[in-house]
């Protein structure tokens, strides 16, 4: 049986989104998108009135002959639930459970069909059951590649060491200026200049050749559910030096190079230690190979199917 699915998300445009609902359509999954709408206000957020205003819409499109509604973020999932007609499976993302709505997050999906969450500890903080489904990682675009050709491409020197923060520097959440601090401490027991570099912004596949021409990933977030970027360092082979969010532990878990940290002293040493490697193969690419699209959307799939049938 075909299954028809409407995707309510917070922004279409998320490229970790736009993967999941291509893995799925490769399936035969048929499906449709309401988006948030845009804040009347020029602000990169989107306001409590844009949430309000995808109610209606929801509800409207809930009655064309969908099986299912997947609300993508909690904050999506009240308008899910506006209507009474169709089964709800809810994602949660990360910031929505342990950002400033996370209320409304775990309230919501207290009255969903199927929670879906990216890690244990997000599950560990419900008081519903949940399917743990990380986002899946394309490890055919996500691949190690040599890091003085990937340099070569990017324009890059070889007689310094590069660590890779690959958010905006205005992502409160991600913590720049911790990130900076401590690479700048980092670099007074190194024998070279270390270049923290801020990538964003990049066509999505780019990213492989930053995350291979850098000698490792640094995460300072202050919360995260389960970060993209790790998981995709860890698939071109780049080692990750990362605070204990999200489930970074889990994925580094078994790796040789990289890093679980829970202070800026050992973020410090990790890096130290770490970006002498320059680059040497170090396995770390065999910690996410069960975090392929496929297998994200099978179980995906398995889960609508569940609540279907239900």
């Amino acid at each position: 049986m075909t299954v028809r699915v409407l995707n309510l998300v917070t922004t279409a445009e998320a490229t970790f989104f736009q993967k999941q609902c291509s893995t799925l359509a490769d399936r035969g999954i048929e499906l449709e998108t309401v988006a948030v709408p845009e804040s009347p206000e020029a602000d990169e957020h989107r306001s409590p009135l844009s949430y309000a205003r995808l109610v209606p819409r929801a509800v409207r499109r809930a009655r064309d002959g969908f099986d299912l509604i997947h609300a993508n973020n909690g904050l999506t999932t009240p308008a899910a639930l506006a209507q009474s007609r169709l089964p709800v499976v809810v994602s949660l993302w990360g910031t929505d459970l342990f950002g400033r709505f996370g209320a409304v997050s775990r309230t919501a999906a207290r009255r969903a069909d199927a929670v879906i969450v990216m890690t244990e500890g997000m599950a560990a903080a419900l008081d519903t059951d949940a399917h743990v489904i990380p986002h899946g990682v394309d490890l055919d675009v996500f691949e190690p590649m040599p890091q003085a050709a990937a340099r070569d491409r990017l324009g890059w020197r070889s007689d310094r060491y590069y660590v890779l923060f690959p958010y905006s520097k205005d992502r409160a959440v991600k913590d720049y200026p911790r990130a900076r601090r401590v690479v700048d401490e980092a670099a007074r027991f190194l024998d070279r200049p270390v270049e923290l570099t801020t990538v964003t912004g990049v066509d999505h596949h780019d990213m492989a050749r930053y995350y291979a021409a850098s000698d490792a990933l640094v995460l300072t977030s202050r919360h995260e559910g389960s970060t993209n970027a790790v998981k995709e360092a860890l698939a071109c082979d780049t080692p990750v030096v990362a605070v204990d969010v999200g489930d970074v532990a889990e994925r580094v878990a078994g790796t040789e190079r990289s890093r679980v940290c829970r202070s800026d002293e050992e973020l410090v040493a990790g890096l130290a230690e770490v970006l002498p490697s320059e680059g040497e193969p170090g396995g770390e690419r065999r910690a996410v190979t069960e975090l392929g699209l496929d297998r994200m959307g099978e179980r995906i799939e398995s889960v609508y199917r569940s609540v279907i049938d239900a």
